[in-house]
């Protein structure tokens, strides 16, 4: 077992036994006995309040998942007990008017105060039911609020992605450009060199034809001078 769970627990625990001691002081009539149920309960709201804080703790240690699903539960823990410590308030102002009225009222008062403290209660439970659903649409904005940011992380994910592809690809023609470019200055050498060697087999057919010309005509140039003169 975690130890968020055994502080979750021990909270159930703690407010199931805070509750049962309202219930018995808004029974109860001894002073003494009262006394010590105001002990019990003034002793266990700040120890209940400060399982709160470190189950709050231990929540931030959780993944975004977990998260909002235990802070959804911490804030409907959280009214429940401001509930609870309202409540007690209200139980010992009533138990105190109630000292008041039986010390200075005649008994048609006392049956006033109780219709009065009837009502209290009623307010009370109407209350614990609005905090509940003010807990339930608390969870229900934490659920969407976690569903939207996982999607954001998601679409942020698939963008860089998408930027790494199109960085990739870039790249990529720039090395197909630099290798365009030395294919083209090869090329262009190349036919270069290629003119330049048709320049030289043309000058040396040139040459060569000059020269079967001029060996021509010095061969059979004196012969026929010889015959005229014969």
């Amino acid at each position: 077992m975690s130890l968020l769970e055994q502080y979750e627990q021990q909270y159930a625990s703690l407010i199931a036994e805070i509750t049962a001691h309202i219930g018995r002081l808004q029974q109860q009539n001894n002073n003494s006995e009262r006394h010590d149920l105001c002990s019990k309960i003034d002793s266990s709201l700040p120890e209940a309040q400060e399982l709160l804080e470190q189950m709050g703790l231990e929540v931030r240690e959780l993944n975004p998942g977990q998260r909002s699903s235990f802070n959804g539960k911490l804030q409907v823990a959280q009214a429940e007990l401001k509930r609870l410590q309202a409540e007690y308030r209200m139980t010992k102002d009533k138990q105190r008017s109630q000292a008041n009225a039986f010390t200075t009222l005649d008994l048609g008062d006392s049956y006033e105060d109780v219709s009065i403290s009837t009502d209290q209660r009623q307010r009370l439970l109407d209350n614990s039911e609005r905090i509940e659903r003010t807990g339930n649409r608390l969870t229900e904005g934490y659920r969407v609020a976690v569903e939207t940011e996982q999607l954001g992380a998601q679409v942020l994910n698939d963008l860089h992605h998408q930027r790494e592809t199109l960085q990739g690809a870039r790249a990529r023609l720039r090395e197909t450009n630099a290798e365009l470019g030395r294919a083209s200055r090869t090329l262009n050498t190349m036919m270069l060199r290629a003119l330049r060697e048709k320049v030289v087999l043309y000058g040396v057919g040139v040459c060569f034809v000059v020269a079967v010309g001029v060996s021509l005509y010095l061969t059979f140039a004196p012969s026929s001078s010889s015959s005229v003169s014969s």
